[in-house]
């Protein structure tokens, strides 16, 4: 049987066969498939009503709450397109974001927790933004103010429009459905458009491929909606008839609760959000309910990482993905080896529609598995395009259709790939292409360290390897020591020529958790070695 080309069409198999079943676990409130149809029903509605029509755009900047899910599905139904605005964005950011999107309606929450919705919008310029029309509030009251931006607020009370579901016709699977953004660090990030079927026909492929249609598959949305990785795992759920446990912002001890309540059996996140996990609870085998825990390494020393939460019964397996081709494009098989099972990259969910292709960085030649070089995927679920910019699609996309990642990575022999490092981070040390985690690893070896980075600086006019380590509390680090060390068990060219010690790394955070900045550690790297030279 065919995937569903539209979103809606994901969610009438579940009305013609389940209606009642669960699909949503929000609190202590169950939402059936049935009432989810009747949330996606008011939404649509609720943007008719503010001026929304087909091909309009409207931007939501929300926590992970069942709304967001009932806009997405209704703009789906009248064939308007959501722009997804990350929450941890500023306000540099956010007026990039509604700027270059033209949303005429921007749907938040003023105030949640820890984020300031207010503060930020402060900093907005209300002239950057011509097009916004108006700022739709959830839980909208009497201390609402009038105006926000000098544009009217207005309530958005989806309850109020309910009634019989009248809105199938504006649905096409070529109707642009939502519009992520390449990165949550940068403050002038690609729009990346998703047209209704690279969605549905990603969630449902997935589905099938990672056991989401298994007896008793529980999914807990720990990561938010605004990013590929929140958003398409919750809806391959949602395609395989698996509950979906929403939590609005993640937090450790209320995740590990949550699955251990409702016995999640799938969930995907970075290693930083499994290292919480594990902190918030104390069992020898917190999860029994464990399958599928999905992840994304962020953080130096997953290996050991992943070791020590495999010892207490949590599956740790390494994917890949990416706001063009969708988050959960691939995924280690679970009964695969430690070593391998850890490793990014992994397994297609579209099978045999999906090619992978590793291209060489310098010559642009093709390579046969093993070798390392440019990760380029085709997929009938890749993104169409970055929104109003000809230019850099054109870069992203080869003539045949493969869209360059930017990724370095390897095709194993079966058919399957390993994501190694960003192009960026690559290091290229006497002509060969080296992944610098295998000398941060050697180096978090040696005694008295406690985590390690190494990129590349031109020294003696030839790239060169230089590391930045973090001892342990009470330890100094000798330089000298940690060179020689290496340099008994790496080939001479990997071995670093300084070694710096810092208190910790530069780091930004994504919608997916904290991310190490490479650029800035070479930023750093070129700093100290100039001031060498100037001695």
């Amino acid at each position: 049987m065919s995937a569903p080309s539209t979103l809606n069409g994901l969610l009438d198999a579940h009305l013609a066969a389940h209606p009642e079943r669960t699909a949503f676990i929000d609190g202590e409130q169950r939402v059936s498939y049935a009432q989810f149809d009747a949330l996606a029903e008011q939404g649509a509605r609720w943007l008719e009503v503010q001026g929304m029509v087909a091909g309009d755009r409207v931007a939501v900047w929300l926590v992970n709450r069942i709304e967001w899910l009932s806009l997405l599905f209704g703009a789906a139904r009248i064939g308007v397109t959501v722009v997804a605005v990350n929450t941890r964005y500023r306000h540099a950011e956010v007026e990039y974001i509604l700027a270059k999107s033209r949303a005429k309606m921007l749907v938040l929450q003023l105030n949640f927790r820890k984020i300031d919705f207010p503060a930020e919008l402060a900093g907005v310029s209300p002239e950057a933004v011509p097009s916004l029309q108006k700022i739709a509030v959830i839980d909208h009251d009497e201390r609402t103010p009038a105006t926000v931006l000098d544009r009217p607020t207005v309530a958005c009370d989806l309850a109020s429009y309910g009634g019989e579901r009248l809105h199938r016709g504006g649905e096409s699977a070529d109707a642009p459905l939502i519009l992520f953004t390449t990165s949550g660090t940068t403050k002038a990030p690609k729009l990346v458009v998703h047209p209704q079927r690279t969605i549905s026909r990603h969630s449902s492929r997935v589905a099938d491929a990672y056991g989401f249609a298994a007896p008793g598959a529980v999914m807990l949305a720990a990561l938010p909606f605004c990013g590929v990785f929140g958003l398409n795992g919750a809806l391959a759920a949602f395609a395989g008839a698996a509950p979906v446990v929403l939590i609005d912002t993640f937090d450790g001890a209320e995740g590990a609760s949550l699955i251990r309540r409702h016995e999640v059996t799938h969930t995907f996140g970075s290693d930083e959000m499994y290292r919480r996990l594990a902190d918030a609870v104390s069992d020898e085998r917190p999860f029994p309910s464990a399958r599928v825990f999905g992840f994304a390494a962020f953080q130096p020393g997953v290996s050991t990482f992943a070791e020590k939460m495999a010892e207490r019964g949590l599956p740790l397996i390494g994917l890949y993905g990416s706001s063009e081709v969708q988050a959960l494009f691939a995924l280690q098989r679970p009964d695969a080896p430690f070593e391998q099972r850890i490793e990014g990259g992994g397994y297609p969910a579209s099978g045999e529609e999906a090619q992978i292709r590793i291209r060489d960085v310098d010559t642009g030649e093709l390579l046969p598995a093993g070798m390392s070089g440019e990760i380029e995927i085709a997929s009938p679920c890749n993104f169409v395009g970055y929104l109003e910019n000809p230019e850099a699609t054109a870069e992203a996309l080869s003539a045949d259709g493969f869209f360059r990642t930017g990724d370095v990575g390897r095709l194993r022999a079966d058919g399957s790939f390993v994501y190694e490092t960003r192009k960026g981070d690559a290091i290229r040390l006497s002509g060969f292409l080296v992944n610098p985690v295998e000398i941060e690893d050697e180096i978090k070896s040696i005694d008295g360290v406690d985590d390690a980075q190494v990129v590349a600086v031109v020294l003696d006019g030839q790239p060169r390897p230089v590391a930045f380590v973090i001892p342990l509390a009470g330890h100094d680090i000798d330089p000298a020591m940690v060179i020689g060390v290496v340099k008994s068990r790496i080939a001479a060219f990997k071995v670093p020529a300084r070694v710096w010690s810092v208190d910790a790394f530069p780091v930004t955070q994504s919608s997916n958790g904290v991310k190490i900045q490479r650029a800035r550690l070479r930023e750093m790297a070129v700093t100290r070695v100039l001031a060498e030279a100037a001695r």
